[in-house]
């Protein structure tokens, strides 16, 4: 008997066009290694998800940018092809946050978390995270919100370089514009120029303090908020290597016991009232041991797998269950597993790991995906050379005279020790 309620098909929806998203694939796989039949609604122009064995179809996503409404005419169109309500499972913020505002138009046709619409919206975006955190009790580093070009640079001095500059809601980051979602600012005049791009980036600007990074100091805590608010699933994890170094997503993590990050995960969401799954990500002071929350991600985290327990149970499982009204099984931590994403960790994928461990991509039952992904990574980073190579090879422009009226642009930084990129 399936531990999984297979008369409930899942969707798993997606509208980002990130086509090495692994945690797409690990939903796909932690419910169809069940018996739920399972739908997809993503770009499968490139992904290798759609090359996974426990994809029953594939739907095309609403475009980059797409409304709520636009979102629930998408989904509407999937639910038309089952006869019992579907379970929801959204991994990314844009697509978590239309689903919670139009939850009472979906409700008909998909099992969803009891939540307050707007509840979504107010974590991920990062400035009401600042005032979230100070309601909670929880640390939090010190928040700016500047309101003009001067007030960001005198925002920097009062903060002290280097400093972190987030736009509190990337998800309406335009493509194409180089704007990253958390960059480290060295100057006065950077925070200026950033500023200055406000109204291109759709949100607003803040500058927060630097936490400095070191061993042992990223952190992230995966969790399902069940119907009575208790935090079931899960648990804390250790990010021992990231992509690109020392900053972004987690190419390497370990399922490390930490009752403090246990205890700031619980108590934030039981403040809240949130209802769901949940992704936080701590950076621990080096100077006073406080975890500080740094990202309230209202899905699950692609690394989420880390956490399947003794008894198969993780965050997507747990989802499905509860909202099915089944009861969720106790299992046992493994504390000490790990996960590895083999095309960012290439070298830690081929060691041994005597605690345990699951790859983002590779699996002995569904192997497509994995080959899939590396003819496409190859070409990725094939790609990127030639850009490379052509860029320093090409001859310099000539030099043009400035034009007054143009709004002066800060340019693209790399990515900083504070940003977490689909973690």
């Amino acid at each position: 008997m399936s531990l999984l309620d297979t008369r409930f098909p899942a969707v798993v929806l997606r509208v980002d066009r990130n086509p090495f998203h692994h945690g797409t694939l690990g939903a796909v796989r932690s419910l169809g290694r069940a018996g739920v039949e399972v739908h997809v609604v993503a770009d499968a122009a490139e992904s290798p998800v759609h090359r996974s064995r426990y994809v029953r179809r594939m739907h095309p996503p609403p475009h980059p940018g797409a409304s709520a409404d636009d979102i629930v005419a998408a989904l509407r169109r999937v639910a038309d092809h089952f006869t019992s309500p579907a379970v929801l499972v959204p991994m990314d913020d844009a697509s978590a946050i239309a689903v919670a505002r139009m939850r009472d138009a979906l409700a008909p046709f998909y099992l969803l978390p009891a939540m307050p619409g707007a509840l979504a919206e107010r974590v991920a975006d990062k400035a009401e995270l600042a005032e979230v955190c100070a309601s909670a009790d929880v640390p939090h580093p010190v928040t700016l919100v500047p309101d003009s070009p001067e007030r960001a640079a005198a925002d920097v001095r009062r903060l002290g370089l280097p400093v972190v500059a987030k736009w509190s809601r990337p998800w309406l980051l335009p493509a194409g514009s180089g704007l990253r979602s958390t960059s480290l600012v060295r100057s006065e005049q950077q925070a200026r120029e950033l500023y200055l791009r406000t109204e291109e980036a759709g949100s607003r600007l803040l500058l927060q303090a630097y936490l400095p990074p070191g061993p042992d100091r990223d952190w992230f805590f995966h969790g399902y908020a069940d119907r009575s608010g208790a935090v079931r699933a899960g648990g804390p994890g250790r990010k021992q290597l990231s992509w690109p170094r020392g900053a972004g997503l987690t190419a390497v993590g370990r399922w490390t016991p930490e009752p403090r990050v246990r205890e700031l995960a619980e108590r934030l969401t039981g403040e809240l009232g949130y209802r769901g799954i949940f992704d936080l990500d701590f950076r621990r002071c080096g100077t006073t041991g406080r975890y500080h929350l740094l990202d309230f991600n209202p899905r699950p985290g692609a690394q989420f797998r880390l956490f399947a327990d003794s008894a198969g149970l993780d965050v997507v499982r747990a989802l499905h269950l509860d909202l099915t009204e089944r009861p969720l099984p106790d299992g046992a931590p493994l504390a000490g597993r790990t996960f590895v994403v083999e095309n960012y960790a290439p070298l830690a994928a081929l060691r041994p790991a005597r605690d345990g461990r699951e790859l983002a991509w590779y699996a002995r039952d569904d192997p497509d995906p994995g080959r899939a992904m590396w003819a496409l990574w190859c070409r990725h980073v094939t790609g990127r050379l030639r850009q490379r190579l052509g860029a320093a090879t090409a001859p310099p422009p000539a030099p043009a005279a400035p034009a007054a009226h143009l709004i002066p642009r800060a340019a693209s930084p790399s990515l900083t020790d504070n940003e977490k990129a689909s973690s």
